[in-house]
């Protein structure tokens, strides 16, 4: 994990994914992907395209894309040739992932016979973002221009049950959890995983904390793309782990704005001071960032008609912030 942080902001740089492209003669074109069980056929500029937190789960240990031995390529028409991966990641979620980048890719770029949003906005390229120049001269400069930008933001919690002094939920003399706890943690899952709000956890440690640095980052993901009552795109429990995973797509608002007028013609405007703010998201491409804290409530899960069973929860949240470009 590197040390880089974000100006004014709680989250902490990582590394970024250790995936290799080793350029070899014959590169692999597409990747078969067992994902507990359910299998994708994925291209390699998809694969690529990913954000690198969500490679980094997939492919923990690294991947390289190449054949790199004759057990991978036999030298002759074999060019579609398919390995197998074993990947732990939750099948469901990929499926988020792949068919969110595939529609904001569709609808930025367009296709031959429907033009996509960067056809309207290719004169903003030349003109460097502004007549001032102020967001770079080259779309190198200012990738925002002739990319489709989409925030990333994952959550991983784990969380722990405390039960209450009756004795009934607790482990025996080899540490094995009885039935009683077992429930008392399957419950406790269920109440998390329906709490899908994206920020109201965080909002509870501003307010408790009056951390100001938090606060800055939930304003500037607000300004940014996200609104403050979201959900997660996708959330689920991991099995057989007291472990909910959430992740939530939204695309970068960079004050570029399409509005048809009264004739039905598509125009486009900039909101400089939007692209300012959009820009400071750049700082997250291709580098990941973290922040992890702790958050204890307490809940009741009695059924109703029972008396009160209040339990302490603690719930160990880190967050993955990331900008993705494709």
């Amino acid at each position: 994990m590197a040390s880089a942080t974000m100006s004014n902001s709680p989250i902490t740089q990582v590394s970024q994914t250790p995936v290799q492209t080793n350029l070899q003669p014959q590169l692999l074109t597409r990747l078969l992907l067992d994902l507990r069980g359910k299998r994708f056929s994925v291209d390699r500029e998809t694969i690529m395209n990913l954000p690198e937190s969500v490679l980094l789960c997939l492919f923990p240990n690294g991947l390289v894309l190449s054949r790199q031995s004759a057990a991978l390529s036999d030298g002759g028409d074999n060019d579609d040739y398919e390995e197998l991966y074993g990947v732990d990641f939750d099948p469901e979620c990929f499926s988020y992932v792949l068919n969110f980048f595939r529609k904001a890719s569709e609808d930025f770029y367009g296709s031959p016979s429907s033009p996509g949003l960067l056809h309207y906005q290719s004169h903003l390229i030349a003109e460097g973002g502004s007549p001032t120049s102020d967001y770079g001269s080259s779309q190198s400069q200012n990738p925002l221009l002739s990319k489709q930008a989409i925030i990333v933001l994952r959550e991983e919690l784990e969380y722990f049950s405390i039960p209450t002094p009756d004795g009934k939920a607790a482990t025996n003399a080899n540490g094995i959890a009885n039935e009683a706890l077992l429930e008392l943690k399957r419950k406790c899952g269920n109440y998390l995983l329906h709490k899908r709000n994206i920020f109201t956890a965080l909002q509870r440690n501003v307010n408790k904390e009056n951390n100001i640095a938090e606060q800055h980052l939930i304003d500037m993901l607000c300004m940014s793309g996200f609104d403050r009552d979201d959900e997660w795109g996708y959330r689920a429990l991991e099995p057989s782990r007291c472990c909910i995973s959430s992740i939530a797509l939204v695309l970068l608002k960079t004050g570029i704005n399409h509005v048809v007028d009264a004739n039905g013609d598509k125009r486009v405007n900039v909101d400089y001071t939007q692209m300012s703010t959009a820009q400071k998201l750049l700082l997250f491409w291709r580098k990941p960032a973290r922040k992890c804290w702790w958050d204890g409530v307490e809940v009741n899960l009695a059924e109703e008609g029972e008396p009160a069973k209040v339990v302490k929860l603690w719930a160990r949240r880190v967050w993955t912030l990331e900008l993705s470009l494709v």
